[in-house]
């Protein structure tokens, strides 16, 4: 067996000894010099070749590393390294309150936090009993943040996806409109991503002045720019021909390896749970689950451009329900729950308004005591457990949160769809080309803090 390694030369990196790779001889390779393995091969008379790609950034998904096994260009073997942005969060959030745990998994799927902070939420309020009592408003503008993130996830999925095979002008307008998305999560939340706006009650904040107009003029602008990708891609005979038929996979593999979202949809079953299982008011808006029947790269591309479409027509209706709830409560109005949601930034931009603060600290003592103890301390949870999964740009995120009855969560464990839908490398790579292999991973989508957590 040969092997080739991207470490330095052995004996020199005291953390990568050459003595750990297989039995053959072992080439080292440092970019541009696949004629010299070629020719060691030729010499060993071997055309099995080991390759350990990564760990690095094949495709700005994350940290991932894939070990193939060749057969001249022919991948025989796929295996997936994960771990390399394991950061602990689920253990974190057993030392955090209830409250504090949403800025911890906010960060897990970084391409995705709204929805890590909704399914956590819905999970805590499910325990807190407190389901019937969140405002609409509060649901509304989770609905319409969850739509938006979407529209981002997914942009960047094609952007990526379409960096890896050379079609650098659907990367650059993917991250183009992106950006654009990112501008109103920092108007609405003050921060472009790891937000802790979807809090256990509601939400952190009302939405700002002028934040609904904003909404409506990047709706329509991206019904202009979304027909872009449409023309470079759809019916492009060079991009069909990197996608069509890459990365099968059928109803069944699906099934087996418990596979969700765009890669599941793909295969003609409309399974999407904002649908089959609805929460935060999602039968309520008018929007279609789409599929495909090719169970292929191609297939979860064009439904990714479908669902963007889909999520404008709910972002347009939520943007109108918000107009007609000017001035509603965003937060629960049980004062031991609610976090203190009329917090806001000063007029020097830093700290909270000097009105909440007047408040707090000079007309309401049981509002002072209340603000002291939630920040502190927290809120107590009655014991039990529950499941509250949500519909995320990669599939079924569920959280599965646990109390013992004190102020800070037993147990918090999360069902991320990249870790589960990473299980279909394999399987969706072997056989084919290793040219194919990442466009096999770029069509799950895999985001690798949320594999490795």
């Amino acid at each position: 067996m040969v092997s080739t390694s991207s470490t330095t030369e052995q004996g020199q990196d005291p953390y990568a000894p050459g003595a750990d790779t297989s039995a053959g001889r072992v080439f080292t390779v440092t970019g541009q010099d696949w004629d010299t393995i070629a020719e060691g091969l030729a010499e060993e008379g071997e055309d099995h070749v080991v390759v350990n790609m990564g760990p690095q950034h094949p495709s700005t998904h994350g940290v991932l590393r894939l070990i193939l096994e060749l057969e001249g260009e022919t991948v025989t073997e796929a295996r997936c390294g994960i771990g390399y942005l394991h950061t602990g969060i689920e253990k974190n959030m057993e030392f955090r309150s209830w409250v504090q745990g949403v800025t911890f998994c906010t960060r897990m799927d970084y391409l995705s936090p709204f929805y890590n902070e909704a399914t956590y939420s819905l999970g805590v309020e499910r325990l807190l009993d407190i389901e019937a009592d969140i405002p609409e408003k509060a649901q509304v503008m989770r609905v319409l943040l969850m739509e938006l993130n979407r529209i981002s996830s997914h942009l960047v999925a094609i952007a990526t996806g379409g960096m890896e095979i050379g079609a650098l002008t659907v990367m650059t307008i993917g991250f183009r409109e992106r950006e654009l998305v990112l501008d109103l999560f920092e108007l609405i939340t003050g921060l472009r991503m790891n937000h802790a706006f979807i809090r256990p009650g509601g939400v952190a904040q009302d939405m700002p002045p002028g934040a609904l107009d904003q909404i409506r003029d990047f709706v329509a602008l991206m019904k202009k720019r979304l027909p872009e990708y449409a023309a470079l891609c759809n019916a492009n005979p060079i991009f069909k021909g990197r996608l069509v038929g890459i990365g099968h996979l059928d109803l069944a593999g699906c099934l087996a390896l418990g596979l969700t979202g765009p890669v599941l949809r793909s295969t003609g079953l409309p399974w999407d749970l904002r649908k089959s299982q609805p929460y935060s008011g999602y039968e309520d808006y008018d929007f279609e689950v789409p599929t495909r029947d090719t169970c292929d790269a191609y297939g979860r591309f064009r439904i990714r451009l479908d669902e963007m479409w889909e999520s404008l027509k709910i972002v347009e209706q939520a943007a109108e329900r918000l107009a007609g709830l000017e001035g509603a409560p965003v937060m629960v109005a049980d004062k031991k729950i609610a976090w203190p949601s009329q917090l806001a930034v000063g007029t020097d931009g830093m700290g909270n308004s000097l009105d909440h603060i007047r408040h707090i600290m000079g007309e309401s003592m049981e509002a002072l005591i209340h603000h002291f103890k939630l920040v502190t301390e927290g809120f107590r949870v009655p014991a039990g457990q529950a499941y509250v999964p949500v519909e995320s740009p990669r599939g079924e995120l569920g959280a599965h949160v646990v109390s013992d009855g004190g102020t800070r969560p037993y147990r918090a464990h999360f069902r991320d769809p990249s870790f589960t839908n990473l299980q279909a490398t394999s399987v969706m790579s072997e056989g084919g080309m290793v040219a194919d292999v990442i466009v096999a991973i770029a069509s799950i989508d895999p985001v690798m803090g949320g594999v490795d957590r």
